[in-house]
């Protein structure tokens, strides 16, 4: 929490002999800030919580910050705050400037983020770029909270699939169909019109589609070389033989089953993909990693087990092995779903997703609900520019004040109240803007990027009544305004940039 927040509940906890918490009350005519602690202490002293909020009311209403305190129902001591307490706030936000919210890791990790790794046997679809556009946004999110992050796209270079799409393309080059259960479409047709192996030129355009929606690998991890390590890794593994094939005893260490790793003889005797997740897990730790992150579907739920019984088994701390899962999109387009691509009929590519709708409400919406919740995105609402659209209406938020502040030139941007008491709007807008440090954190915390689009929403909302209820140039508060205006610009751009949503400077 910002300074001024954070001082002020240290002076209540004295004043109460025990920590206080504030929170905002929803109807500010409950004041600016409340807190509960009476009706917590109650019981240990043994005493009315009325009786004990009436003390502490009392107290508080002496302190510098509080322009007069009252207690309501039970217990409840509501707060309402003096002018210069609000000039403090702002002016703490402008000192921090683009640092504000961030730093907030108790103890800063390198943090591997590992997300989309789909084989590369076709373009990148909708819901493989939630899965990127989730992990990247907490790949953001640990950053600013002053973490080491990495992002890494594994894939599968080898094995059935990658043989089948081979297949494929080498069937439409002799102008044959593709096998029953190949691949098809026009994406194959024009690998086919190319010489040499498609799966290079397929990695090439899927890091592309990735770069353009904003997320930037900085390694990738190859299948085929990880999973034929898998013979140093056995003696540390707790392994047994059955029907010939060499099985990892996962179940002891928390895993639902045991896995095969090396299949039978009569299966070939190759390493299986259970094989590779053990090299590449160990790999990721040994690369002096604290913390290796797992962006998955939420049909790899049982994943999450095996990993952490790899883990056990290979004498790592399962508490650096991190799942996050994620359910499916479903698009929809003039009330029914949506079938927008132009190169298959069954699924949405992501190239033509931001097509239709930009880069920006394509990440916006990925990751605007929360990765437990299946998602249904209506295509026409985002592609409309418009207020009805939650992302551009954020975005013009701070396009205005883009406006705002060119208008202003070189005019003073103060966080001084001096004699002047902020509006009911503006100390609005102030506590919103206090709130946003608690937000960020808690985003880093719980892996839930969906706090920072739900906030910036809020913050959109607060800017824009304050702008519709009072001129900023040529009004009385002009420097205190501008500065608001600047501090609100600032957080805006930084809940943008944590979705990988871009703050338009016109609109």
């Amino acid at each position: 929490m910002p300074e001024s927040v954070t001082r002020l509940a240290a002076r209540l906890s004295e004043l109460a002999g025990a920590p206080v918490e504030l929170d905002r009350p929803n109807d500010p005519a409950h004041g600016d800030y409340a807190t509960n602690v009476a009706m917590q202490l109650a019981p240990v002293r043994r005493r009315s919580p009325r009786e004990l909020g009436e003390e502490l009311s009392a107290a508080a209403a002496g302190l510098d910050e509080v322009e007069r305190a009252e207690v309501a129902g039970p217990g409840f001591v509501n707060l309402w705050l003096a002018p210069a307490w609000f000039g403090e706030a702002l002016a703490e936000i402008l000192a921090a400037g683009d640092a504000y919210g961030g730093g907030s890791a108790a103890k800063r990790e390198k943090v591997q983020v590992e997300m989309v790794s789909a084989n590369p046997t076709g373009p990148i679809t909708v819901a493989s770029a939630r899965n990127g556009a989730i992990g990247d946004s907490v790949a953001r999110l640990l950053g600013f909270a002053g973490n080491e992050v990495e992002r890494e796209y594994y894939y599968n270079d080898a094995g059935a699939q990658m043989e089948k799409f081979r297949e494929s393309v080498e069937a439409i080059r002799r102008g044959e169909e593709p096998p029953e259960d190949g691949y098809r479409g026009d994406y194959v047709r024009e690998l086919a019109a190319l010489e040499g192996d498609p799966v290079p030129r397929m990695l090439r355009q899927i890091e592309e589609a990735l770069e353009r929606f904003r997320i930037h690998f900085d390694s990738w991890a190859l299948q085929s070389a990880l999973e034929q390590r898998i013979y140093e890794f056995l003696p540390r593994l707790d392994t047994y033989e059955r029907d010939g094939a060499v099985w990892a005893r996962s179940s002891a260490y928390g895993d639902d089953d045991d896995r095969v790793l090396i299949r039978s003889p009569e299966r070939g005797g190759t390493p299986t993909y259970r094989a590779a997740d053990v090299v590449y897990l160990a790999d990721k730790l040994e690369r002096s990693f604290d913390r290796a992150m797992y962006v998955l579907g939420a049909d790899h739920h049982g994943t999450r087990k095996w990993y952490g019984a790899i883990a056990r088994m290979l004498g790592y701390d399962p508490e650096r092995v991190e799942v996050l899962l994620y359910q499916l999109v479903h698009l929809t387009q003039g009330g029914r779903q949506a079938r927008i691509s132009k190169r298959r009929g069954d699924v949405v590519f992501l190239d033509d997703f931001v097509d239709e709708v930009g880069v920006d409400a394509a990440r916006w919406y990925l990751v605007n609900r929360g990765p437990d919740q299946t998602i249904e995105i209506d295509v026409d609402l985002a592609a409309e520019r418009s207020e009805k659209n939650p992302v551009y209406y954020v975005q013009y938020a701070h396009a205005r004040i883009a406006a705002i502040r060119r208008n202003a030139g070189d005019a003073t941007v103060s966080a001084e109240v001096h004699e002047y008491v902020p509006e009911a709007e503006e100390r609005d807008l102030v506590k919103r803007l206090t709130d946003f440090p608690a937000v960020a954190a808690e985003a880093a915390a719980r892996r839930g990027p969906q706090g920072v689009p739900t906030y910036a929403i809020r913050l959109a909302d607060d800017f824009h009544r304050f702008y519709h209820a009072h001129r900023v140039l040529e009004s009385e508060a002009q420097a205190f305004r501008l500065g608001l205006c600047v501090a609100t610009q600032a957080v805006i751009a930084r809940c943008l940039d944590l979705v990988g949503v871009e703050a338009p400077e016109r609109m």
